[in-house]
């Protein structure tokens, strides 16, 4: 909980530091890449840098928990911390790493501001660092220990197992540990980081859903990004690594996880975000599940739909189980209500289901906007995405 007095200086300057923080954000990552150009190399997303969603959801981060703060100083917003501490677990950050953050962001806060980041204003904004921090550090404290590695160091040799090209854009990828030990364990929606080494040199890591659950190995799918430098990582898997060759792997990691029970679930997705909407599926297949489930997936055609003919083969298998499917571009003539966009308010969806989302953020939007007006509440409304998250800003 924030002091009394930091809360009202908090309050005060919240606006004047939420409207510099567009400008705050660069500067900082600028400072800590000039003093540690290795974090760039080795550990942060090099195209999320170059085209900004990075630096726009640190900011998102800062301005949703400080605004918490002061806005509900009873409750802590667990369920932002969860989201990025999950992150933070899979790419092994640890406590080390937080002083180094706060002196870059505080120095660019400076910078921005001036004068106006008195001693005592500076003060505040360091309790507000100190207690997101500090939680943070805690969750990702578990996190390490419940994936038996106390020292964060998730990630282990793996060897590729498996290659099933699924569509011209999509490979999936199967791995094993290199020495025998058996597969950590994973839930269904859950991500595993993935560390490849480039031509430069630079080890890059990349964050895959795992889109099955086989019994002796990992794995996970990845579309082929063409825009430089974004697609790095995704054009060096699709070209060059094949059964036999390694790379590291993380434990997995994620709290949009398929939760257990009898009540009815919708599973939605567009493009690739199928791929935890596919693992879900075929875990409940697996059980032989017999509550409702409705799968919903929009993509741009039928060629383009990665594992479209396993989502109609796990739907038949389920006793109750519903797909509809919606593609901008049908190669085959179809229904006018199931082509162009998804639209959720065509499809009854019983009182009580719980919804897991997956896709661009104008589908989350979209479909989040579709089922609160068809009764489901916001609580029982999940979502992933892909990349760093620009909800966080919006209480999504």
């Amino acid at each position: 909980m924030l002091s009394p007095r930091s809360t009202e200086i908090v309050r005060a300057t919240l606006p004047a530091v939420g409207g510099a923080i567009g400008e705050i954000t660069p500067l900082f990552y600028d400072r800590l890449f000039a003093d540690h150009p290795e974090l760039l190399r080795d550990l942060f997303n090099r195209g999320n840098q170059a085209n900004g969603s990075q630096r726009q959801a640190l900011a998102g981060a800062v301005a949703a928990f400080a605004t918490a703060l002061v806005e509900h100083p009873q409750a802590r917003p667990d369920a932002m911390l969860s989201r990025i501490a999950h992150k933070h677990a899979s790419l092994g950050i640890t406590p080390e790493q937080y002083p180094l953050v706060q002196k870059h962001l505080f120095g660019a806060i400076v910078e921005v501001l001036g004068d106006a980041i008195t001693p005592e204003v500076a003060g505040a904004w360091d309790e507000v660092y100190w207690l997101m921090a500090n939680a943070l550090i805690a969750i990702e404290a578990r996190l390490y220990a419940e994936a038996g590695t106390p020292d964060g160091d998730t990630r282990v040799p793996c060897v590729i197992t498996g290659r099933i090209r699924e569509t011209a854009e999509v490979t999936t990828f199967l791995v094993r540990p290199l020495d025998g030990r058996p597969l950590p364990a994973s839930r269904p929606g859950q991500y595993v980081s993935v560390q490849v080494e480039l031509p430069d040199g630079a080890r890059q890591i990349r964050q895959y859903s795992l889109s099955g659950h086989p019994d002796d190995a990992l794995q996970f799918s990845v579309k082929r990004v063409t825009d430089d430098p974004e697609g790095e990582v995704s054009n060096h898997l699709h070209d060059r690594l094949g059964v036999g060759d390694t790379l590291l792997v993380s434990a997995p990691f994620g709290d949009v996880v398929l939760e257990e029970g009898d009540a009815p679930v919708l599973l939605a997705s567009a493009g690739i975000g199928c791929t935890p909407m596919i693992g879900m599926l075929s875990r409940l297949a697996a059980t032989g599940a017999t509550r409702r489930v409705i799968a919903v997936h929009a993509d741009r055609s039928e060629s383009t739909h990665a594992f479209r003919t396993d989502l109609l083969q796990l739907t038949d298998k389920l006793p109750d189980a519903v797909a509809h499917i919606w593609y901008e571009e049908p190669e085959a003539e179809r229904p006018a209500d199931r082509t162009g966009r998804a639209d959720l308010s065509l499809i009854d969806i019983p009182a009580g289901t719980t919804a897991y989302l997956c896709g661009p953020l104008p589908f989350l939007r979209s479909a989040r906007t579709q089922l609160l007006a068809a009764g489901v509440a916001a609580a029982d409304i999940h979502y992933e995405v892909f990349g760093p998250d620009l909800w966080l800003g919006e209480g999504a």
